[in-house]
């Protein structure tokens, strides 16, 4: 029973742990379609003469595509549908190679937004708000006004609905808002202007770095921000949701660890006769407590080898898993409208299996020191007396 409630422990940490982790790669993957791994702009708005900023930006180390784009706020108007939404502008060609937004397109094409044309890609959801769909009209008003007699009035622009996306990250599918480069330039009257350039890397793990290492072929009007910066809350919450998870269910493995020590003082009890006669045979304490010890971390042993092998066994198969329990139940255990996502990722990362083997080994160790302790004080007089 000890072996079990020990293997039980070290499965249960690793399946979490790896459903955590893949969830939160799953997330990351959805966010970096659509939100670049680095972007510089600046305190003003806008980036005057941005052409050899890329270029300059692009030869950096790292550093695999560079991009332009104009960034505002606006709302967006169909029939009695009104929606506020983020307007990004722009080059379909050079937006291509810095995020993964064009595969995720229900219906159109990125290619579509040219200079001009004055069409929109929308998200999946906003499309949804504003019951519009591809060859559909939508009116954008600005909050850049213009001055008449009648005082200021907002600026309207006719938009022809030229494709959908869908991300699978509500926020994006519910607000953003895509046009090409240059209508967003007219429209939000930048001229040449834009209002940054975004950067795809070789490793978006490495976006911290790059963004010190930039520093110095940036201005001082001039910033560089990476995605994590960009959505810090959400993987800080992540980061302390996980070492929480660890804490818990390492409790699961640490209440096995202590059956395992009533275990053995029940056996130390059971045996006093037995180990009173080793004494007299001239068995020292050393060794008696040697015996227990290696009794209880065999146990531990046993024990965590099963719990990693079942947890990775579960883990690799915990789709078909899933799919088992919803036929069974007849009903889906995950909704894509509640989690974003309707399946179990996995992602099992090598060193917390090494982290979670060795806490299993040290906690089983741990557990056999006081029973084997008692054993070695057990005095052969005392324990012969009634036999």
């Amino acid at each position: 029973m000890s072996v079990i409630g020990i293997a039980l422990g070290v499965a249960a940490l690793i399946v979490v742990l790896s459903v955590m982790n893949g969830f939160q790669q799953e997330i990351r993957g959805r966010m970096l379609s659509v939100v670049s791994h680095l972007e510089v702009s600046s305190y003003d708005g806008r980036i005057g003469g941005w052409q050899p900023l890329a270029a300059t930006l692009a030869k950096q180390p790292h550093v695999l595509a560079a991009a332009p784009y104009v960034s505002a706020q606006g709302l967006l108007s169909s029939g009695g549908n009104v929606r506020g939404a983020m307007v990004r502008g722009i080059d379909p060609a050079a937006e291509s190679q810095v995020v993964t937004l064009g595969k995720q397109m229900l219906r159109g094409k990125l290619a579509s937004l040219q200079g001009g044309d004055f069409n929109i890609v929308l998200g999946v959801e906003l499309a949804r708000a504003l019951g519009v769909e591809v060859g559909d009209k939508v009116t954008l008003i600005t909050p850049q006004g213009n001055v008449t007699p009648a005082g200021m009035m907002p600026r309207l622009k006719q938009f022809t609905v030229s494709g959908i996306f869908k991300a699978g990250m509500f926020e994006y599918d519910a607000s953003l808002a895509m046009i090409s480069l240059r209508d967003a330039q007219v429209l939000f009257r930048l001229g040449q202007d834009v209002s940054g350039v975004r950067l795809k890397l070789d490793d978006p793990m490495l976006a911290p770095q790059m963004k010190v290492a930039l520093a110095p072929v940036l201005t001082a009007n001039q910033v560089a921000t990476d995605w994590t910066d960009m959505n810090a809350n959400y993987f800080r919450a992540v980061q302390i949701e996980k070492r929480m998870m660890f804490i818990i269910l390492t409790l699961i493995v640490a209440v096995a660890a202590f059956n395992l020590v009533s275990t053995l003082v029940m056996v130390v009890t059971d045996k006093q006769a037995d180990i009173a006669i080793l004494r007299t045979l001239g068995a020292s304490p050393g060794s008696i407590m040697k015996i227990f010890v290696i009794q209880g971390s065999v146990a531990g042993v046993m024990g965590t080898i099963a719990g990693v092998a079942g947890g990775l066994l579960l883990s690799f198969n915990l789709g078909t898993v899933q799919h088992a329990i919803e036929s069974v139940i007849g009903a889906r255990l995950l909704s894509s409208d509640v989690y974003m996502i309707d399946f179990l990722p996995v992602d099992v990362q090598p060193n917390d299996v090494i982290t979670i083997a060795v806490i299993s080994l040290l906690l089983s160790l741990l557990a056999t020191l006081y029973p084997s302790w008692r054993a070695a004080r057990t005095r052969p007089a005392e324990a012969l007396r009634y036999e």
